[in-house]
């Protein structure tokens, strides 16, 4: 009599392989932040250059004209937006998009109020720039004045034009999140990408302003 194992083989078609591939979306956007990685890090060649080639009392006067200060404070508000977003992105992950308690129970914000609120700091460093301009515009410091004047504006007005961005990123996020019928993956990955890029936008101005306003 033959015996049969009880131990028998299992079809090779019956197996399935459980692959976990890497979000599109996602890897899209951090191949293209790298790639603004590099324009940035041409408009830092730029400004060590030009600081190496002008002469140093003409390059202390249009660095005397900098609030020091008023960028400072400007500069916290940003950085506070990171974890703003942060937390409208961890609200993404729960498929939380509203608060579900008071507006002032915060642990209870859903994305659109984290995200609401990233909206309204970014903005107000948009307004803080903009009013450094006219400020140092009256005090003669004109992108067309001296090269200080050239590399600064160059510099730090394509990073204003990146947080302007996304603003408006952030408003099709909430724009999303308004009308989708029901809150799913595809809306919190539109939150963890859109959060990419301004942790990104962050970042750099945190370089920009350790370059600029402290390595004069």
């Amino acid at each position: 009599m033959n015996t049969v194992s009880t131990a028998t083989a299992v079809p090779s078609a019956q197996l399935h392989v459980s692959v976990n591939r890497p979000n599109p979306v996602s890897v899209g956007t951090i191949v293209w932040l790298a790639s603004e990685l590099m324009f940035f890090a041409g408009l830092f060649a730029m400004y060590f250059t030009t600081r190496a080639t002008i002469p140093a009392e003409q390059w202390s006067e249009g660095a005397g004209h900098l609030n020091i200060t008023f960028s400072l404070i400007n500069t916290c508000v940003l950085v506070a937006s990171s974890v703003t977003c942060q937390m409208g992105v961890w609200a993404a992950e729960r498929f939380q998009p509203r608060r579900t308690g008071s507006i002032f129970a915060i642990n209870r914000w859903g994305m659109n109020e984290w995200i609401t609120l990233t909206y309204l700091m970014g903005a107000f460093f948009v307004a803080g720039q903009i009013y450094e301009y006219s400020e140092l515009v009256s005090h003669g410091l004109t992108i067309s004045s001296s090269p200080y004047g050239s590399v600064f504006y160059l510099a730090t007005g394509f990073h204003g034009l990146h947080v302007v961005g996304g603003l408006i990123a952030f408003l099709f996020l909430l724009g999303r999140s308004f009308v989708a019928k029901k809150f799913g993956h595809h809306e919190a990955t539109t939150a963890i990408v859109v959060s990419y890029y301004w942790h990104f936008v962050d970042i750099v101005w945190i370089a920009l302003f350790f370059v600029i306003y402290f390595l004069q």
